[in-house]
């Protein structure tokens, strides 16, 4: 099995016959760019596409990866509408919250429910976005995830059961330790570390409390340090630290850079 990291919270891992996708979002508005996560060269034999939550960062490529690839599509239930008839997603590109895309194979699940594809089992893992503060020069503006705001749409987490390893994801979430209790030893634990200035996530001593509870076997730091807007650090956040921290409780920690990968072989 083989984990490769694209910056933010996008993932690929392959085992087998198959290839997952976790957040094939944008690198969003950075110096006016909007450029793919994934590189589209690994879009055409992706099987199975996660959606955590309906940011760009997250989310911006999403349908056209799933048209290259026809992967399966695995969201929160809350990421889908019927609209005259048709079950329709959130726009990945749409302004506030329409639904208006349509996804071939796709997959709903609720927050603690389990279900099957492909031998995979897969859970929803609770999770809560926080507030976003967006900055241009001496202007701010604070957005809170609500039923009227596109931010953090959707949130949920995913317990990965693949092929023997289980597998956390934890999109962009901030601490909830009662309600991930039941989050017990996995493999491998992507977890959000970027929290410390921009509060849509943990930040570094909330990440290694929750990594202290789960106990997983590897822990991979994300969604820190990214460049959007006018920076290139939009959440910083240092992973040294994390890394030390994390290791002192007995846990290994990889840090990967954008493009770097990992083999769980020997893992």
């Amino acid at each position: 099995m083989k984990i490769k990291f694209f910056g933010y919270n996008a993932f690929l891992i392959e085992s087998g016959d198959k290839k997952l996708a976790i957040d094939p979002g944008a690198l969003f508005l950075h110096w006016f760019r909007l450029t793919t996560l994934i590189p589209k060269l690994e879009w055409g034999n992706i099987t199975h596409i996660f959606i955590t939550h309906g940011d760009p960062d997250h989310y911006w490529h999403a349908d056209r990866v799933a048209k290259v690839s026809n992967a399966h599509v695995i969201c929160n239930k809350t990421m889908v509408s019927n609209i005259n008839g048709k079950a329709l997603m959130l726009g990945p590109r749409n302004k506030g919250v329409a639904f208006t895309t349509k996804f071939n194979n796709l997959h709903i699940l609720s927050v603690d429910e389990t279900i099957e594809i492909d031998g995979m089992l897969i859970t929803g893992i609770k999770t809560t976005h926080g507030e976003l503060v967006l900055k241009i020069g001496p202007f701010s503006k604070t957005v809170k995830p609500d039923p009227k705001e596109r931010i953090g749409w959707g949130a949920i987490g995913f317990d990965i059961d693949l092929e023997g390893k289980r597998i956390v994801n934890l999109g962009d979430t901030l601490l909830l330790e009662k309600e991930w209790q039941i989050i017990k030893g996995p493999d491998v634990l992507m977890i959000p570390i970027g929290g410390m200035a921009i509060h849509n996530t943990m930040n570094v001593e909330e990440a290694v409390q929750a990594v202290s509870n789960m106990r997983p076997k590897l822990v991979i730091p994300c969604h820190y340090n990214c460049p959007a807007l006018f920076t290139k650090t939009y959440n910083p956040a240092d992973d040294r630290i994390f890394k030390n921290e994390v290791e002192k409780i007995g846990i290994k920690c990889a840090i990967l850079r954008a493009g770097d990968s990992i083999d769980l072989t020997n893992e």
